[in-house]
């Protein structure tokens, strides 16, 4: 049952929505794949913040039409699920993931404002680092020099106790002797 001209807009509108604060858009085929699949990719892209929508192509060439995802409707063919995410990393990251597992599900592209990636490219982002991993790998660099700083300082206070120690050790064997 096709949509009526109302449906059709308000589906262009919803994705375009989706579309201007998307900084990714991955497009997989899934021919042949089962309900309950497709069900365990709604949830997993779900849980990661990922929009996942079977669309009719010609609707979402509307939708990126006038976007920086514009170049990506040449590669809008076939049945595709699309994948748009405002992590960079996420709807790849997803999508990839599930392809791994599951043959009838190819990538067929990618892409990110004014870039549209290959199959080989949408893998190579969804092998990078999440938003969060890189946060805490930064927060940590810029940790390090000052947690070694106070290490530092507070050595000089224990290396003068430590000697203390000793010497009041020798002291006493001093006397006990």
């Amino acid at each position: 049952m096709g949509f009526n001209l109302e449906q059709k807009q308000a589906v262009v509108a919803e994705i375009g929505a989706q579309v201007a604060k998307a900084q990714t858009i991955v497009l997989a085929e899934y021919r042949s794949l089962k309900v309950g699949e497709m069900t365990e990719l709604r949830r997993k892209a779900r849980t990661s913040g990922v929009y996942l929508r079977v669309l009719k192509n010609t609707l979402a060439r509307r939708a990126v039409a006038e976007t920086p995802f514009r170049a990506l409707a040449d590669k809008m063919t076939g049945p595709l699920a699309y994948g748009i995410s405002s992590d960079p990393v996420a709807a790849a990251k997803v999508l990839h993931e599930f392809a791994r597992g599951h043959d009838k599900f190819v990538i067929k592209a990618g892409a990110m404002p004014n870039v549209v990636m290959s199959p080989k490219e949408v893998a190579d982002l969804a092998r990078m680092p999440s938003r969060e991993q890189l946060l805490a790998t930064f927060m940590g660099t810029m940790q390090a020099p000052i947690a070694k700083f106070v290490r530092t300082l507070n050595e000089v206070p224990g290396r003068f106790v430590r000697t203390m120690a000793v010497v009041r050790d020798q002291k006493e064997n001093k006397a006990a002797a």
